[in-house]
């Protein structure tokens, strides 16, 4: 393990690195919109406390060091010379608080993510990718730019327990126990947002019935345990970055 950069416990530190590995991928595989959206990650122990990245960074910049720590009020622990964007963790910070299995929730404005989300029809339940997310995925209405905390209860409301969420008009947004299973869950909630785009462009789709629906998100190695609930994907991922540029280890 790289020797911690900041004064902070061995855990900390590890998830701050995972943290960091987590962005540096997001950047990688272009899921970032400038300065914005976010990833938060829970950190162990009784208390509230989150990382975040540095508000005024771009995801290739984040590094194990500069990940903020916050509590559930968005309130920065410790000294960071870097702000907290208060309209990233306003929903962030609902889930945290209302869905007690949100170890990590993530956000994203993908092209494709955003057209689904701005479709009438929502997820189309006719790809490959689509079809393991069978009763996974839940939708929100779109209130405006997310800087109002009474929206927050509504949102938990809306998710129930699913782990996927479209805002809709807005982006996607998923939620994990762990930061992998938050990981995977986006990955194929996006993959599926693309190629939604892709087979609508030629014409009609062939919807996929319920039942395999049903059978595919059973299959689905993405989230089965004894392949690793999204953990083995996110290791590749890593070893990727770590070839081409570890500096977020720092």
């Amino acid at each position: 393990m790289t020797t911690p950069a900041i004064d902070c416990s061995d855990a900390e530190w590890d998830a701050r690195v995972r943290l960091a590995a987590c962005y540096r991928i997001f950047a990688h595989l272009g899921w970032t919109e400038m300065i914005y959206n976010h990833i938060t990650l829970r950190l162990g122990g009784s208390g509230q406390q989150f990382l975040i990245n540095p508000f005024g960074l771009h995801y290739s910049e984040v590094k194990a060091s500069n990940l903020v720590k916050i509590d559930l009020e968005g309130c920065k622990i410790g000294a960071s010379p870097w702000p907290v964007n208060p309209a990233g963790f306003t929903v962030h910070a609902a889930i945290h608080a209302g869905v007690p299995q949100a170890h990590c929730v993530m956000h994203t404005h993908t092209t494709a993510g955003m057209a689904v989300a701005c479709s009438k029809a929502g997820l189309s339940m006719s790809n490959f990718y689509s079809a393991q997310l069978h009763d996974k995925v839940a939708y929100h209405d779109f209130e405006g730019i997310t800087v109002h905390a009474e929206e927050g209860p509504r949102l938990v409301r809306d998710i129930g327990d699913r782990p996927a969420l479209i805002l809709r008009n807005h982006g996607l947004l998923t939620w994990g126990s762990t930061l992998a299973k938050a990981f995977v869950t986006l990955w194929t909630l996006n993959r599926a947002c693309e190629i939604q785009l892709a087979s609508l462009a030629m014409g009609g789709v062939i919807d996929i019935p319920e039942a395999v629906q049903r059978r595919c998100t059973e299959d689905s190695f993405q989230f089965r345990a004894d392949f690793g609930a999204g953990q083995d994907v996110l290791d590749a991922l890593t070893r990727l970055i770590d070839r081409a540029d570890a500096s977020y280890r720092e």
